[in-house]
């Protein structure tokens, strides 16, 4: 016994010894070097600022119900963008799309040079009424108070669409000729799916076969003081999105009056549906979060270097803490979210048909027929018809080898070299989505840097954006714009 005892004390002190080397010595250092010399740019900032003002005033909404699309809106941004970058309209050639996308070609020099694409988005998300009265400022006024700008589309995504713009005006302005040519592409609906805009430009040019070196939309952001395991700013460049699904389940049933129920209702077996999709959500893999994680890990604390580096033994405990975290739980598995429901129309007729939506967004290596085949096993009920609705399937994987991410990583650190950089997962939809069919360097990111408390204004009330963080971003893209096309 005594020596059963001392043999499996051996095994364990070894084990130990195992995770504590692989801790120190799996990870090495592979951030990228700082881009040095990076061009500068002049800017009379009052004015840049200004701008980005006017730009919010426009109300570019997209609302769910595209019969409220308020075409003048974007026909009048359009005006204000031509008034407010006349270089790059003499310079550029542009093209509409379905009348509302705007897609600027600046030719290069040297056509055997793959162009680059830089995209964002002009629409943006409405203000609720209900909430209207919660804005410390107008949301359409574009108020600019203490150092910050405030409004609808600060961030998400009108930040994009005038940073380039203003970097691509000052190049111009510079006399700065392109060797690569580029693109921009400015979508119109990406709030509401894209359909019309971004997906109709990308088969656009899959039509004139156009392949893009990279691609550049938003996503991605600089995180202060978020990552728990590393104590410095952490840019996130998405090198791949989840895909999106709505199921819709249906029970339809004799109905009757609530007073004589059955002992369930068809909403009772609607409900039971639901319950069990939600008590068995699809399995938590490592994978993303663990790809995100190597790129600072030789930056990180050592405990989360002993359990990431271990995860053949630690692998159980980390999925546990994760998944218990809504944000990494996101990248760690096709998530399930029970969004919308109806019954009856009054409180004392039982439903002769009742509905849910379900919301899934699928993590890479599922399809959303493959969920919807899970969902059918886990809820294992014929009563429950399992309806396929809107669906779009997870992008591809972008390589963190080619030009275009090294290029962003090296422009990011160029600006701040305590910054590190790493790819990561997007759970949301991006318009870059449609791109991977132009190519396979598809990256999500945008010069901003971000807490947990900006994250929580994208979408929300008083979105806003620093002065400061506006005009780094547009001295970030003027740097980028340089490099990648020069």
């Amino acid at each position: 016994m005594k020596k059963s005892i001392l043999g499996i004390g051996a095994v364990l002190v070894g084990l130990i010894a195992i995770a504590v080397f692989r801790a120190n010595a799996v990870f090495e250092d592979v951030q990228l070097a700082p881009a040095k010399n990076l061009a500068q740019v002049e800017l009379n900032e009052q004015q840049v600022v200004e701008r980005m003002a006017g730009a919010i005033r426009f109300r570019t909404i997209s609302h769910d119900d595209r019969s409220n699309f308020d075409a003048d809106a974007f026909l009048a941004f359009h005006d204000y963008l031509r008034e407010s970058f006349p270089l790059v309209h003499e310079r550029a050639d542009l093209t509409l799309i379905n009348d509302f996308s705007l897609v600027f070609h600046i030719a290069g020099s040297d056509p055997s040079l793959k162009p680059v694409m830089l995209m964002g988005h002009m629409d943006v998300v409405p203000v609720d009424d209900v909430t209207l009265a919660e804005w410390t400022h107008d949301p359409f006024a574009g108020a600019v108070v203490d150092g910050e700008i405030w409004g609808r589309g600060t961030i998400d995504d009108k930040l994009s669409v005038m940073s380039f713009l203003e970097a691509i005006e000052a190049l111009i302005r510079d006399g700065i000729e392109p060797k690569r040519s580029l693109y921009l592409s400015f979508g119109h609906d990406e709030e509401v799916g894209g359909q019309d805009g971004a997906k109709a430009v990308a088969e656009h040019f899959k039509e004139q076969g156009i392949e893009f070196e990279f691609v550049v939309d938003e996503g991605g952001v600089v995180l202060d003081d978020v990552i728990e395991s590393v104590d410095r700013p952490v840019a996130l460049i998405g090198v791949a999105e989840k895909g999106y699904l709505n199921l819709r389940l249906r029970v339809d049933a004799p109905g009757g009056h609530s007073s004589t129920p059955p002992p369930q209702s068809g909403l009772g077996v609607l409900s039971r549906a639901i319950v069990k999709l939600e008590e068995n959500p699809f399995p938590a893999e490592l994978t993303h979060v663990k790809n995100t994680f190597d790129a600072f890990a030789s930056h990180a604390s050592f405990a989360h270097r002993l359990a990431m580096g271990n995860t053949w033994l630690f692998g159980p405990v980390i999925r546990a803490v994760l998944v218990n975290d809504n944000a990494t739980a996101a990248s760690m598995r096709t998530t399930t979210a029970a969004t919308m429901a109806s019954g009856s129309s009054k409180s004392n007729i039982l439903p002769t048909r009742a509905e849910a939506v379900v919301n899934f967004r699928i993590l890479p290596g599922e399809t959303a027929e493959s969920v919807r085949e899970r969902v059918v096993d886990i809820i294992d009920d014929e009563q429950v018809e399992v309806i396929m609705g809107t669906s779009i399937n997870p992008s591809p994987v972008s390589p963190t080898d080619s030009m275009g991410y090294e290029l962003l990583a090296q422009t990011i650190r160029g600006f701040d070299d305590d910054i590190l950089v790493a790819p990561n997962l997007l759970s949301g939809g991006t318009d870059a989505r449609y791109f991977h069919a132009v190519s396979p360097n598809v990256y999500r990111f945008v010069m901003v840097r971000a807490t947990t408390d900006t994250l929580k204004i994208v979408h929300g009330i008083d979105e806003r954006i620093a002065v400061k963080d506006y005009l780094t971003a547009i001295r970030f893209y003027y740097a980028l714009i340089r490099q990648a096309t020069g």
